[in-house]
């Protein structure tokens, strides 16, 4: 099934983080992993025209913050030494060779703390969803998510 979709996710506080609801909205294919475990679990049901506000705990969400996920290199490993400041995004390499983000925690002049935590980790969200259409296999054909 591809459902299409507006969506607002916001920190607890209302803090806004993305919203697709003053421009095009989203799609994606059920069952296809690219959302939320917890969002797809609570939208499930949900016909074209249904609106919902939704609570994703943080478990449910971007999983909890994990300490063992921040690691510490020597300073002199990285090509831009004198370029690293906290905040920066860089791009590292995993055991498989996949690409994995990760932020520049803090550093001093021996050591570079890079935390490999998703930056929403530990986070409670809430997502306002408003479900456009539905569709199995063919457009005409709509149909209910369960």
């Amino acid at each position: 099934m591809r459902v299409t979709l507006h969506f607002a996710v916001r920190l607890m506080d209302g803090t806004e983080l993305d919203s697709t609801f003053k421009g095009d909205p989203a799609a994606f294919t059920w069952g296809d992993e690219s959302l939320l475990p917890g969002f797809e679990r609570a939208i499930l049901g949900l016909r074209a025209g249904d609106k919902r506000s939704v609570f994703i705990d943080a478990q449910s969400g971007f999983g909890e913050y994990n300490e063992q996920n921040l690691q510490h290199f020597q300073r002199s490993t990285f090509a831009t030494q004198d370029a690293l400041e906290p905040g920066m995004v860089m791009n590292f390499a995993d055991a498989a060779g996949a690409e994995l983000p990760g932020v520049v925690a803090s550093l001093d002049d021996d050591w570079v703390t890079v935390d490999f935590n998703h930056p929403l980790a530990g986070r409670d969200l809430t997502f306002e969803v408003e479900i456009i259409k539905v569709e199995h296999d063919a457009p005409e054909q709509a149909v209910r998510l369960n």
